[in-house]
């Protein structure tokens, strides 16, 4: 398996177990799937609201003695309403809590944006903070003191473009070593990726199989199935693997991470496999040509003009 290594030489599978949208005891036996077919990655964040299950399957399986806490790297994020200076830190200890654990290995700023204490999803302008009254780098900070303190090994942001991350890289103790973001063959993303890489800043592909079981208020009109572009299906025939398989191997080939997101035992494991593919130039050309910088998660659910949060994505 490919892996991302940190300046401290802690590593990352570069193929992850996504779980948002993941349930119960349905995202708890998809943990253990995971880790029993190799994965050594986690994703989870606050607002999944699984945080509990995910913990309860991580202990589990630990307390078997074939893989260790060390071996696995789990990721969580930080929600919108926990921003001010005083309540990030609780929300990461809340978040341990439930996930049973000591540390993270990598916490992320989820978006960027500010909401009241206590709200989960803004209803109206008064949910807000503005970036003014609750500005990025007060947060960043206190993202910083938790890396200090041992609380979360790395650090990193999600949803950040690149104007937003090269403003708080310039204002950071620490930067970010992470910023987790939509990423497809059809919003590549290249100006983002080449400024990540140019900080040593990694990335996080989220949404890689076009996320086509979110709710259907999310979804625009005529929208796109990754599944069904012919050059993917041809790549994946000749490659003889699943279009699955080729979306999540050509992350791997552009050097980030991916973390597709599934609860089927099958997929978990066919997902994993397609570490092993080995997509050809022309491949990987093919793919380049398919980008449309289109995005499946737009952020106009944040959009409140009246807190400046116009155009979440500065594009």
């Amino acid at each position: 398996m490919k892996t991302l290594q940190f300046s401290n030489k802690d590593t990352m599978h570069c193929i992850g177990l996504g779980t948002w949208k993941a349930k119960g005891n349905t995202v708890k036996q998809a943990v253990k799937d995971a880790l029993y077919a190799g994965y050594r990655h986690i994703d989870t964040a606050a607002v999944y609201d699984n945080e509990k299950e995910i913990g309860e399957a991580l202990t589990e399986v630990f307390a078997e003695g074939r893989i260790l806490r060390e071996d696995v790297f789990i990721t969580s994020k930080l929600w919108n309403d926990a921003h001010k200076e005083g309540d990030v830190i609780p929300a990461l200890q809340k978040s341990l809590k439930k996930l049973q654990l000591e540390y993270l290995d990598l916490y992320l700023i989820h978006w960027p944006v500010a909401f009241k204490n206590g709200v989960s999803f803004p209803q109206k302008p008064n949910d807000y903070y503005s970036l003014e009254e609750v500005p990025i780098v007060e947060t960043w900070k206190q993202m910083e003191l938790a890396k200090e303190n041992g609380m979360a090994r790395h650090i990193g942001v999600s949803n950040f473009s690149k104007k937003k991350l090269k403003d708080l890289v310039g204002k950071a103790t620490h930067k970010p070593e992470m910023n987790q973001v939509e990423l497809h063959p059809l919003l590549q993303q290249k100006e983002l990726l080449d400024y990540c890489n140019s900080e040593h800043i990694f990335m996080t592909a989220y949404s890689p199989l076009g996320s086509g079981d979110r709710s259907e208020d999310m979804k625009g009109e005529d929208e796109a199935n990754l599944f069904e572009i012919e050059t993917l299906q041809n790549i994946a025939r000749r490659n003889n693997a699943s279009v699955g398989q080729v979306l999540i191997n050509w992350h791997l080939q552009r050097g980030t991470a991916v973390i597709p997101k599934s609860t089927s035992k099958e997929h978990i494991e066919e997902n994993f496999k397609a570490a092993s593919l080995d997509l050809s130039k022309d491949d990987i050309q093919k793919i380049e040509a398919l980008d449309e910088h289109k995005r499946f998660i737009t952020g106009k659910f944040f959009e409140e003009p009246s807190k400046v949060y116009e155009n979440i994505y500065d594009e």
